[in-house]
């Protein structure tokens, strides 16, 4: 357990364990070490800072290794950092103009629908590539969000297989139920997708294909073929339904931290917070801890939500388990410390990563670890480590 007295004047901090980090790109990698690897940044790194997290990954990446976006910004932002490496836009571009600025910052395209080839193939016939592109081609293998149909996908292969302005053609899709290993439909996607080669004329060895993302690098072994997309497992979430990532080994990267601000004993019989939702069964004390919905904390956490708080006893830092009483509100929690008299004002708390999984939090809040990381707000400051 790291504790982060260096962080004593902050309200609400965030620490982000950048060895964490890519030790979990090491973990994603030997799932197949043989293929190349499109490390995800999209959403300001799920919330763990695009910048600091790609800066923390170049060291880990090996030749043809790229990073993924979502937006056109973000991948912007990556090479006005002096980010080098190969970008891929996950989304692709919508305009004529974003798909300029794009090749100009040397961002590998997604292309996902036929009015995306009707404008690369204008922008060919104006202004040819000083460089022959690499472009990526979604299939919609059936989730039904991103993707060419199978005629779309071999309308678009003949268009731009052998064309002078293109080197190299890769093929991905997105599974809809990777994280479920019960579900028929990985496998009926993976027919799919060889059904649009197969209808294109696609040749083993024509191109190469990239359909893992992280539930399915953990538990689709007949998925990863040469590129890999670890995205939430990076930062230490589960991509599994019902599993905590730290069982398979990964570790939390982004542990969220508060204080104890107030401390107050109330009467059985009292009611606690908005809406007066929580009463006490009996005589309690409680702690106010500095951190609520406004700084991302979810608002929908339930009374019995654990947090950490780390205490002094005995000359020595303990953890001690305190639940959640009431609503959260905007700024402000509030917990159970019954029982844990050495609790202070100003002791550290800690809402989710070390020590406790942010999924559990995730799943009694009814949701998933990637809402809670991308959802800090700005008010949190983050610590770097």
């Amino acid at each position: 357990m790291t504790v982060t007295r260096a962080a004593a004047e902050f309200r609400a901090w965030a620490t982000i364990d950048l060895h964490a980090l890519r030790n979990n790109l090491a973990l994603a990698r030997a799932r197949q070490p043989e293929a190349s690897v499109v490390a995800v940044a999209k959403a300001n790194a799920y919330g763990h800072g695009l910048l600091p997290v790609a800066r923390a990954l170049q060291s880990q990446l090996r030749p043809g290794d790229c990073f993924g976006v979502a937006t056109l910004e973000e991948g912007l932002a990556l090479r006005a950092a002096g980010i080098a490496e190969d970008i891929v836009l996950l989304e692709g571009v919508v305009t004529p103009d974003e798909l300029r600025r794009a090749l100009a910052a040397r961002l590998q395209l997604v292309l996902h629908s036929d009015y995306q080839l009707r404008d690369l193939l204008a922008l060919f016939a104006l202004v040819p590539p000083a460089d022959a592109l690499t472009l990526w081609l979604k299939v919609d293998t059936g989730m039904h969000r991103l993707g060419l149909s199978q005629d779309e996908f071999a309308t678009t292969w003949r268009a731009l297989h052998g064309h002078p302005s293109v080197s190299r053609l890769r093929v991905m899709t997105h599974f809809a139920c990777a994280d479920d290993p019960a579900s028929e439909m990985t496998r009926q996607q993976l027919d799919v997708l060889s059904a649009a080669l197969a209808g294109a004329g696609v040749q083993p060895g024509d191109c190469e294909l990239s359909v893992a993302a992280s539930a399915a690098i953990q538990q689709w072994p007949d998925s990863h073929f040469q590129w890999l997309r670890p995205g939430i497992m990076l930062y230490g979430g589960a991509a599994i339904l019902a599993e905590n990532a730290v069982d398979r080994g990964l570790r939390p990267v982004m542990t969220l931290h508060s204080r104890i601000m107030a401390i107050k004993h109330v009467k059985a019989g009292e009611t606690l917070g908005y809406g007066a939702s929580y009463r006490c069964e009996q005589d309690q004390r409680i702690g106010i801890v500095s951190i609520g919905y406004g700084d991302g904390y979810p608002r929908h956490a339930p009374s019995g939500t654990p947090v950490l708080v780390i205490c002094r006893q005995d000359s020595r830092n303990v953890l001690l388990r305190a639940p959640l009483c009431g609503r959260v509100s905007m700024d402000m929690l509030i917990v159970d410390l019954s029982g844990c008299d050495q609790i202070a004002v100003g002791d550290e708390v800690i809402l989710w990563g070390e020590g406790l999984p942010a999924d559990d939090i995730a799943r009694l809040s009814g949701t998933i670890a990637y809402e809670l990381f991308c959802q800090v707000t700005p008010r949190v400051h983050y610590v770097y480590i």
